[in-house]
């Protein structure tokens, strides 16, 4: 009599692959910020990092001016040719703006460099790092009131600073005493930045895409 194996049974199917978030683990977004360093900071950094830091702020200035200007100029270029050629230098300024601020609030002990690449691929190495897709053809007409859709942002990004003053200032005692940032809070300090990077990088029109009410 022959022996008949019965077929194993089917395989069951294959799962679906995760959902893609950004670098942070939340929702995608074409504007990044990321912040790639430890807890660690000595313990008298909150007394100087802000004075050190006044001939970064010097030049954000000027850099904002231009940013401004060159946003002006390209609702105009954006209107006649969907394109926006200014997406590098609005995404050097905002880089250039977390590298400064992420010092001045203490986070770090090495001194942001003077660099104003205008593209990702920078050849200097820094912790603060904002990244930004090319938004391709925009819409020719959503840059004239992508300032005013914003306008939900601002309200909470102002409660936020709230928040992030009171933060900064109990990390000044953590850190002097323990050389170390509180990780929560330190956290929640990246994710107030993250979520202006994004609303200034829509208003400045380096996407069209809305930013997600999100510090993820």
């Amino acid at each position: 009599m022959t022996d008949v194996t019965p077929p194993p049974p089917p395989s069951p199917p294959p799962s679906p692959p995760p959902l893609s978030g950004g670098p942070s683990g939340g929702p995608s977004y074409p504007i990044e910020l990321e912040y790639d360093r430890d807890y660690d900071v000595q313990n008298w950094r909150p007394l100087v990092n802000w004075l050190l830091a006044i001939p970064h702020w010097i030049v954000l200035y000027f850099l904002g001016i231009v940013a401004f200007v060159l946003w002006f100029v390209s609702l105009f270029v954006v209107l006649f040719t969907q394109r926006n050629p200014f997406v590098g230098f609005q995404t050097m300024y905002l880089r250039y703006y977390w590298r400064v601020s992420s010092f001045a609030g203490f986070m770090r002990d090495d001194y942001p460099p003077f660099d104003f690449a205008t593209d990702d691929a920078s050849p200097v190495q820094d912790p603060a790092v904002v990244t930004a897709e090319d938004p391709g053809d925009m819409n020719r007409f959503l840059g004239f009131v992508q300032w005013l859709l914003a306008f939900p942002h601002y309200i909470v990004l102002w409660l936020l600073e709230i928040a992030l003053f009171v933060v900064l200032v109990i990390n000044l005692f953590i850190v002097l005493f323990t050389g170390r940032w509180n990780e929560p809070m330190r956290d929640f300090s990246v994710g107030v930045a993250r979520w202006h990077t994004r609303v200034y990088g829509y208003v400045f029109l380096i996407t069209n895409k809305y930013p997600p009410f999100s510090l993820q």
